[in-house]
């Protein structure tokens, strides 16, 4: 099986791990993007958690004049709607349910497993997640979008998944309409999704990482 190269990081290295955070950077960066954030979460000592950072694969991307750089899929139109290469989102997606798999066979159940996507990485996160057919812990969706909401099927499995959204209501990267839609889209369809704005751009901010710490508390250990 091949997999999508990581980096890896344990909040409690001496402990045996009982959960995974899969979490997918944006457009450009790599794996290392959110590392450093781990020791910010400050979860509990008792909670042992395997952080796993993909890199995505370098492609061309339109919208950058088809510079090569580290990307989930092609944008081919910068547009507030986004026209993006779908079959690309999917085989990330794919390689990321690839790693759930991985998570599993390793000896963490499935239903404590999160899956977290900063913009691009969250359009994937939303597609690998709501179409997995096992049980995953949450989907933590950072400034991001739902690319395939028109195409993607949401399994059984993951229709009451949590879910939560956080979007910056000055970002000019992707716009917080989209964060709107994506939450409005969910609920409609009775998904378990839950909505936080910030004063902020197309970044992440400490309230935020602070909420975050308590999201991801609030899944692992129900």
């Amino acid at each position: 099986m091949e997999y999508l190269p990581c980096v890896e990081k344990l909040n409690q290295p001496q402990l045996p791990v009982t959960a995974s955070v899969i979490w997918l950077h944006g457009l450009g960066a790599d794996g290392n993007d959110f590392a450093p954030l781990v020791p910010e979460l400050r979860l509990p000592e008792d909670l042992s958690v395997r952080f796993i950072f993909p890199h995505a694969p370098q492609i061309p991307v339109t919208i950058n004049a088809g510079y090569i750089m580290p990307a989930w899929y092609d944008i081919l139109e910068m547009n507030l709607e986004r026209k993006v290469d779908e079959s690309q989102l999917i085989a990330s997606a794919e390689a990321v349910q690839r790693l759930v798999e991985r998570e599993i066979e390793r000896g963490v159940a499935s239903e404590k497993i999160i899956l977290v996507g900063f913009s691009q990485g969250g359009a994937v996160a939303y597609h690998a997640g709501l179409t997995y057919e096992k049980s995953l812990a949450g989907l933590l969706i950072l400034s991001s979008y739902f690319a395939t909401h028109t195409t993607a099927s949401i399994h059984a499995a993951n229709q009451k998944t949590p879910i939560l959204i956080q979007h910056g209501i000055l970002d000019p990267v992707v716009n917080e309409v989209l964060g709107q839609r994506a939450y409005r889209f969910l609920k409609d369809r009775g998904c378990n999704v839950g909505y936080e704005s910030y004063p902020m751009e197309h970044t992440v901010c400490m309230e935020q990482v602070e909420s975050m710490s308590k999201w991801i508390q609030s899944v692992l250990l129900k």
